[in-house]
């Protein structure tokens, strides 16, 4: 079992920042993609970022693209979602997830990932 735990949401104004971190714990955590999704009130849970096992390869949503950025430490058994320019549109539930297999397929589809966090609320709000 791997358990995700966020940590790092909260209030920010349009145009801030907000590091969100996944701390992990289990075995092979490192051997993982991992990834962050984010779900809205009415919306359905949607993909934000992708990462490979060692973080040279990253993935992200267009809606985040130039903004987000995705990184893990693995001695730390921790990924991060680098927030920047946060628009009011951003606000959701923010959720970590564990890909299924050591190598990912489509990283935009939730049913790639079988451990989930509890999720972390973000809002972005004047």
């Amino acid at each position: 079992q791997v358990q995700l735990v966020e940590s790092g949401g909260g209030l920010v104004q349009p145009g801030g920042s907000l590091r969100l971190s996944c701390a992990a714990s289990g075995r092979t955590f490192s051997n993982y993609p991992m990834a962050w999704f984010r779900q809205a009130p009415g919306k359905e849970r949607e993909f934000v970022a992708s990462i490979n096992w060692n973080g040279g390869s990253t993935y992200y949503a267009d809606s985040v693209k130039g903004r987000f950025t995705i990184s893990r430490d693995n001695g730390k058994n921790t990924v991060y979602l680098q927030m920047n320019s946060l628009k009011p549109e951003d606000t959701a539930v923010y959720y970590c997830a564990r890909n299924r297999r050591l190598l990912s397929g489509n990283p935009e589809l939730r049913s790639e990932y079988d451990y989930w966090g509890q999720g972390t609320q973000v809002t972005v709000s004047s």
